[in-house]
């Protein structure tokens, strides 16, 4: 598995540091400036920018193109914000530095739980906790 941090340390923000991760581990064309003002927070602080770019990779590979269909994606979505809330203890860019975590640690650990999340069978977990 790539080390997403390495584009980190390459100058892209935490938000595109995992979609370029992504791209090139599996050969997808996600464009990268999708990610350019989710760094920070969104600039702010806000919602973590590596999980942000998680979660547009998700809808990306479980989204749906049409209303009429069933939306899977949203469950993955979930648990990979139930993964990062479990780390964490937040989902705020914010807080979650505040206790001087390097970006490069949450960037890796947003990837993995990403590539993670992809492989779960999610939908059966969320059907057997209904």
């Amino acid at each position: 598995m790539i080390k997403a941090s390495k584009f980190h340390e390459e100058g892209y923000n935490c938000a595109e540091s995992i979609i370029k991760a992504y791209n090139e581990e599996y050969n997808k064309d996600i464009p990268v400036k999708i990610g350019t003002g989710l760094g920070g927070g969104c600039g702010i602080g806000s919602l973590c920018g590596a999980m942000n770019a998680a979660n547009i990779i998700i809808g990306f590979e479980k989204g749906r193109e049409d209303a009429s269909e069933e939306n899977i994606g949203k469950p993955y979505v979930q648990a990979a914000m139930i993964e990062l809330n479990k780390k964490y203890e937040s989902f705020l860019c914010s807080d979650i530095r505040i206790d001087k975590q390097h970006c490069d640690k949450i960037i890796d650990f947003a990837y993995e739980n990403l590539i993670q999340t992809l492989n779960r069978d999610v939908l059966a977990n969320n059907k057997e906790e209904k």
